[in-house]
């Protein structure tokens, strides 16, 4: 026997599992060709192939969670024409202000600023009627989906700014479980993850609120004042060790774990394996890449280098791309 015969038989027998296939989160949907977090950016998110779809919920002030980035409205909606009046003293207008009814009579848009500009300018510029979306629609239509499609599209849902919620007088948290729990969600084996950039919140869920549910620890920049968590300690080893005790991964942001202006990695992504955590960062937008790096050497980086777990997109399309060469790229031939 030659000695090419058990290596083209190992390569029958592994040969897919060379290329560990990592998972593709659609962030807010397909958020890189239709406006984020609608309907029709789920379904968008869902035909180009994503493994989950990201659902960040906010509450509604009759207590639904519904599918938002943030607990403002004016930068992706047009409420400012319908509701002009309803802006608290700081001149902005939020979610938890209107009950669902009034939220879905408003039109989501392209993300823009404050000043009214679109925020990725070559992103969707048309002005059809998207609504906003609550959760258990997007829960709905993701599993009718997966019926007839034969699928297992999971959701990524983001528990927004607990603190602020709990000081207006709600449980974000909860209410997100119950709706969990009614639907036979929470627990490991569901194709679900919950994450929280709020460190506190992420152990309340775990410990208080008793989630079975797999959750992620999101890092932010203490800069960003995301919440009252400390991310450079979360950053660390010991800071690691503590988020493996509540949950299952963290979500950092790219710049964390490779420094692309000296084009080199950061510790991160392994001291979180060492710790047991899976690593899934956000975002890679091919719109918005690194300075004088393409959408192959980023994804080369974030996959072969570093053997990120899976990658938070607004191009599912891109990414699965990528990832469906490499495999087939490692398939034995004939």
């Amino acid at each position: 026997m030659s000695y090419k015969f058990p290596l083209l038989m190992w390569l029958c027998l592994f040969g897919t599992q060379l290329y560990a296939k990592p998972t593709i989160i659609a962030h807010r949907g397909a958020s890189g060709y239709l406006p984020e977090h609608t309907i029709e950016a789920a379904v968008l998110a869902f035909s180009q192939g994503a493994d989950f779809i990201e659902q960040d919920l906010v509450l509604s002030k009759d207590l639904i969670p519904v599918v938002l980035h943030d607990i403002h409205l004016e930068t992706v909606t047009n409420v400012e024409q319908v509701f002009p009046k309803r802006h608290r003293t700081d001149g902005r207008y939020y979610a938890f202000d209107f009950t669902l009814e009034e939220l879905q009579t408003l039109n989501v848009h392209e993300r823009t600023t404050q000043k009214g500009e679109q925020v990725y300018p070559q992103r969707y510029h048309g002005q059809s009627p998207f609504k906003i979306a609550t959760f258990e629609q997007q829960i709905n239509l993701i599993q009718q989906l997966n019926r007839q499609f034969k699928r297992n599209v999971g959701l990524y849902v983001e528990i927004k700014s607990p603190r602020w919620h709990q000081k207006n007088g709600a449980d974000l948290s909860q209410i997100t479980l119950n709706i969990l729990r009614k639907h036979g969600l929470d627990n490991q084996d569901s194709h679900v993850y919950v994450q929280c950039f709020d460190f506190a919140e992420t152990q309340r869920l775990s410990t208080e609120l008793q989630a079975k549910v797999k959750l992620i620890q999101l890092i932010a920049e203490n800069s960003w004042q995301e919440s009252e968590s400390d991310y450079d300690y979360l950053k660390t080893s010991e800071g690691l060790k503590a988020i493996a005790k509540v949950a299952q991964g963290i979500g950092p942001w790219i710049p964390q774990v490779f420094n692309f202006q000296h084009n080199r990695p950061t510790t991160l992504v392994a001291n979180a394996h060492k710790a047991g955590l899976l690593v899934h960062p956000y975002t890679f937008r091919k719109d918005e890449l690194p300075k004088e790096y393409s959408s192959q050497q980023t994804l080369e980086i974030l996959f072969e280098q570093l053997k990120v777990d899976g990658l938070f997109t607004d191009f599912t399309d891109e990414v699965k791309s990528y990832i469906d060469k490499q495999v087939n790229e490692v398939k034995p031939k004939g």
